[in-house]
């Protein structure tokens, strides 16, 4: 009986130990990016698909996105042991050594990069470890700690993904690739801002500046508001020169046109339940926005 106990205790500290690594990824947060990628591939591609390609761009992407939230990890666990929603991390929570999750998340970029470089293209394997380092140099080890503009500029690091799709279908970029680019940017500051609204005293506890913690709500949903406004206006910019087409314009209209409406109420009424709406709203926009045009572009091709 007691070898059968010992069995099942160690095959589930196994598990809870796979978790915990698991959990240094960020899964949630990947997730979203490789939408993005694997929509850039396919919105590049037009229907011309090789699933190699499509199979590089979801799983390198992952890896890639997912190495960068370890060192993220690694880089963050003062902070993270100080917050609330952070201190139960696998770092901070004494789970996982700092080395092991350092080389995890090393070896998910390498592993990433030649992938892509193998099954698609070296740009697109460029562009993967790129994203990596501007979210690690620019966001966290610069920005996150020193300016309320850690988020518009550093959140930049989340630009890369369809790039990576584009290039690995196409083997450059264009201005519509810039434009997704350009949109996910733009849609950055008031996707985050309004979760950071809700997580303000976090970030205060932590002595994080970003911009909900240091400035007013009503402040915050004021630039929140202005960089919705901008996002709608670039997604537009594919229809200027023919890289969308009627199905793209209707649904970029009408997603926005509700994006701007929540991000309004959020300016106008400046608080939690505001921002929450704007928040969950701001994951459908994106999500949906970039299924559109890959089902025009598809549909053109």
């Amino acid at each position: 009986m007691s070898v059968a106990v010992d069995r099942v205790t160690h095959a589930s500290g196994v598990v809870a130990t796979a978790a915990d690594y698991v959990a240094l990824t960020k899964p949630r947060v990947v997730s979203l990016l490789v939408v993005t990628g694997v929509c850039g591939y396919l919105a590049g591609a037009a229907g011309h698909v090789r699933i190699a390609v499509l199979l590089a761009v979801a799983g390198g992407g992952a890896l890639a996105a997912g190495g960068a939230n370890a060192l993220n990890c690694v880089f963050d666990r003062d902070i993270d042991a100080t917050m609330a929603r952070t201190r139960s991390r696998p770092i901070p929570g004494g789970r996982i050594p700092v080395v092991h999750a350092a080389v995890l998340g090393i070896a998910m970029n390498a592993v990433a990069a030649l992938w892509l470089d193998r099954s698609a293209n070296l740009l697109a394997a460029v562009l993967a470890l790129g994203g990596t380092a501007w979210y690690l140099a620019v966001y966290t080890a610069w920005l996150k700690r020193r300016s309320t503009q850690n988020i518009v500029i550093g959140g930049a690091a989340g630009c890369f993904p369809p790039l990576v799709g584009w290039a690995a279908a196409t083997g450059t970029l264009d201005a519509t690739a810039l434009t997704l680019a350009g949109v996910i940017f733009l849609w950055t500051p008031p996707h985050f801002w309004a979760l950071a609204t809700l997580l303000r005293r976090d970030y205060r506890r932590a002595g994080i500046p970003m911009l909900p913690a240091v400035v007013s709500v009503q402040r915050t949903a004021n630039q929140a508001f202005v960089y919705a406004v901008a996002t709608v206006v670039v997604s537009l910019g594919p229809v200027l020169w023919g890289g969308a087409g009627a199905l793209y314009t209707v649904s970029a209209a009408g997603l926005g046109g509700v994006f701007v409406a929540r991000a309004e109420a959020f300016r106008r009424d400046a608080d939690t339940a505001a921002a929450s709406r704007l928040f969950r709203y701001s994951l459908l926009y994106l999500a949906a926005l970039f299924v559109a045009l890959v089902v025009d572009r598809t549909l053109a091709g």
